[in-house]
Order: structure tokens, then sequence, then C-alpha cells
């Protein structure tokens, strides 16, 4: 475990690399609004004002009149122009976060509009099976599939966006909505996705988005457990490459802290810090046949998930449950998706025989 002062220096990681617009980027230059977010709810724990107050104004100032964000933007000018459906809703669980950190009322009331105009862009891209697909194009079109990953992370963006609406006395039940038919589709429709199953973000994702949880979730960590965890190390990126990763081995803390497995939550962070650096930053990842730093970057969005990590494990800031409290079992009737099958657990279909049960 690390301490408060060393989760501080972490967040002074990633206010050391913000750019004069207030851009928080990836290592290569860019900027998209889901690492963003995610680097300026790291800096909330840590009470680094300022740079969060820059980072809300660039979101601000670069959403679209559709309520989404460029792709990609590099010094502020866009370079990628679909919208990412994700991107969009993440801003609501920073907004949310933000609330929930600082009781920052005229914050959250500013920024209602822009939370409300994402979420409708996020809603109005789901089809009538309840998944909602990955973006909008250059030329207005609408993707032809969804990514789990993606849905997973929409589903707690659209959980935060009614509480946020509930709180400021502005219902959406449209959103509400949208989410419950979300949710049976990810714990119950795994052919609605696109097929990313090498990457252990689409093992966890339904959990740590909410969209499943209780023995479901149990069952879901413990079926690709020893296909990503590297004990000592960290999880895989990628089921096919020797390569453990700090984001997504804190996401799991994160999914797994959220389900109440503590014990393997703490080992697992534990197991990560050997990808700190000297000055709080933290490696992006380790190719362990090779035994070197792959890439040979320190990014920004991983440190981000060290400290939120670090915050659910610690309770450092009034956030900390910000992934543990989101619980989207959804209360959707089977029986308008016609499946019945409710909100029974996410199962690939090359993992429907031989559960292990719920434990470790």
């Amino acid at each position: 475990m690390i301490s408060h002062a060393e989760v501080v220096r972490t967040a002074e990681s990633i206010a050391a690399i913000q750019q004069d617009d207030g851009g928080v980027p990836w290592p290569e230059g860019h900027v998209d609004a889901w690492n963003h977010v995610e680097c300026l709810m790291a800096m909330s724990v840590a009470g680094l004002a300022e740079p969060v107050r820059r980072g809300y104004a660039w979101l601000a100032g670069h959403q679209r009149a559709d309520g989404s964000w460029p792709m990609k933007l590099v010094d502020g000018v866009p370079t990628e122009l679909n919208g990412e459906t994700n991107h969009a809703a993440y801003v609501a669980a920073g907004v949310w976060h933000h609330h929930l950190v600082t009781g920052d009322l005229a914050f959250t009331e500013r920024s209602w509009p822009m939370v409300k105009a994402a979420l409708d862009y996020v809603a109005g891209l789901q089809t009538e099976r309840g998944e909602i697909v990955w973006e909008r194009d250059a030329q207005g079109r609408a993707a032809a599939y969804a990514l789990l990953t993606g849905c997973s992370s929409i589903h707690q963006g659209l959980r935060c966006g009614v509480l946020l609406a509930d709180h400021l006395g502005d219902p959406q039940p449209h959103w509400e909505l949208a989410a419950d038919r979300l949710a049976h589709v990810l714990a119950a429709h795994p052919e609605a996705f696109a097929d990313k199953s090498r990457f252990s973000m689409d093992w966890y994702y339904p959990v740590l988005g909410g969209a499943v949880r209780g023995r479901q979730a149990y069952e879901l960590l413990e079926r690709e457990w020893a296909t990503f965890v590297v004990p000592g190390l960290g999880i895989r990126c990628v089921s096919d490459q020797p390569w453990v990763t700090a984001a997504e081995t804190c996401e799991l803390v994160l999914a797994l802290d959220a389900v109440g497995d503590r014990g393997r939550a703490v080992t697992l962070f534990s197991d990560i810090q050997h990808l700190r650096h000297e000055d709080g930053s933290y490696w992006t990842g380790w190719q362990f046949a090779n035994r070197k730093h792959f890439p040979h970057e320190r990014s920004g969005y991983t440190a981000a998930a060290v400290v939120l990590a670090a915050d659910a494990l610690l309770e450092l800031s009034p956030g900390s449950g910000l992934f543990r409290d989101v619980d989207g079992m959804s209360v959707f009737d089977p029986d308008v998706c016609g499946c019945g099958a409710g909100t029974g657990p996410w199962v690939p279909p090359q993992a429907a025989e031989g559960l292990q049960g719920e434990g470790a």
C-alpha cells in the first residue's frame, strides 16, 4: 500500500503534464475526453483544484453542438472527428465525482448543461436491443456495432447522470431507462458486442461499470482470473502477450473493491507498485518475458487509475465510493426484451460451462 503523500505525488505527476490549454494528453500528445476525465478525477482526489478547474474548462470549450467531443485533439485542434459514446458518458462520472469530492454546487450547476448534452448524445445512439454503438463518425453516421468495455463504462456514466439529475431537481428518466436496458444487455446478451475478449478490459468492465454485481460478479471475475492475472506483477492487458499494465490492474482493483473482495484488491494493488517511478508517476506496463518497460513511457491515465484505486482502498476522499456505489443491477423487465434472461451473469459463449463458484 502507498501513503497519502505518495498518492498526492502521483496526482502531481499528472498536473505536471497538463497542457497550457487545460488538456491532459497521452504520452504521444493527443487528448481524448475519457482519459482526460480520468486524470481530472485523480487530481480532484489530491485536492489539486486549479488544474482540475482548467481541465473542466477544456471539456466545456471543446464540446460540440451534438454533445460529443472529437475522438482526438492535438494542441486543441481536432485530428479525429469521430465522437465516441463512452468518451461523452464519462464526463457525467467525472462531474458527479467532482461534486462528491468538493461539494461545489455552483460548479455542478454550471456543468449540468454539458452533462445533459453529452448523455443525450449517448442515449441517442442506443439500439432497439439496448446496446449503445461505440461512435458516430465525422459524417454523422452511427457505428454498426457496440463494444462491451465501452458500454460498461457508459452504464456507469448514465447512472452518475441520473444521480446528478436527481440532486439538481431535473430528472432525466430516459437516462435511467437507457441504463437499465444497457445493464440487461451487458448481463445477458454477449452477442450484442464485437469480440474483444483477448483484452482484459472486456473481462472485468461489466463489474467495474456496475452492470454486473453480487454472485454473478464473483463468477465473472473467477472465470478468467487465471487467464489474465500474473501473481506478483499485475494483470495482462491482452491474454496472449507477456505484458502487464498498471491501469488495467488498478481498474480490476476497483472492480474487486466494488464487490467487497478487498483482500485480492489490496494484493493486486501492492503487486503493481513495481511500476512506480521515483517521481510518483507510473510506467504504463512491463513486458515480463523481455523484462522491459513497455511501452517506454509513463502515462497520465495510468497514474490516474492508481490514484483512484488508492482512494477506493484508503478512502482518502468523499468520492472514494464512486465505483462501489454506482450499483446498477437493472430492474429492466426481461419480458420487454423477450429473452427471459433477466439480469443474470454475463457469460461469454466460450465460458458458459465450468463456473467455479464465488471465491478465489
